[in-house]
């Protein structure tokens, strides 16, 4: 898998359409697929656990991340007896890539932004699930990086509609 673009509108497809794609890493975002944004402690939590479990439970699965440029951290990282699970809140991402690296491969990078979650996928080869929720869902700071993200998506992923 090298650097490929995908836009989903439902939290279900985007986990469906990466248990199809079969592959050894995934990069989860945190909000607003697993926890939503300004949500508390129990949501971030269950969200974590929850789709770590859907993640894990995917053939050829070796490593399922989930990385926030939030602060945020659940009470506790899930343990997967299929896969190892790292949780890495403050992320820096796109710019901070060296955790990933040695990430076993082909991957994929599930978020909702593309100049940051896209951008980390470009840069690590990874395929990116774009994960779009409604405009009107979203608070005014992750709403106005979406605008942004639409004007870097053909310089990231030239060719995708």
């Amino acid at each position: 898998m090298t650097a490929h673009y995908e836009c989903f509108v439902s939290p279900q497809d985007v986990l469906t359409r990466a248990a199809e794609l079969s592959a050894s890493t995934y990069v989860v975002d945190v909000e607003p697929l697993v926890a939503s944004w300004g949500s508390g402690q129990q949501q971030l939590d269950d969200g974590v656990a929850r789709t770590a479990r859907q993640l894990c439970a995917i053939a050829g699965a070796r490593v399922v991340c989930f990385a926030t440029n939030s602060a945020r951290r659940p009470a506790a990282t899930p343990a997967c007896s299929t896969a190892r699970v790292l949780y890495v809140a403050s992320a820096g991402k796109p710019l901070l890539t060296g955790l990933y690296r040695d990430l076993p491969r082909p991957g994929v990078v599930i978020g909702d932004q593309v100049g940051t979650d896209g951008a980390l996928a470009r840069r690590l080869g990874f395929t990116f699930l774009h994960y779009c929720p409604e405009v009107s869902t979203m608070p005014v700071g992750p709403r106005l990086l979406r605008y942004c993200g639409w004007l870097l998506r053909p310089v990231l992923f030239p060719g995708r509609p």
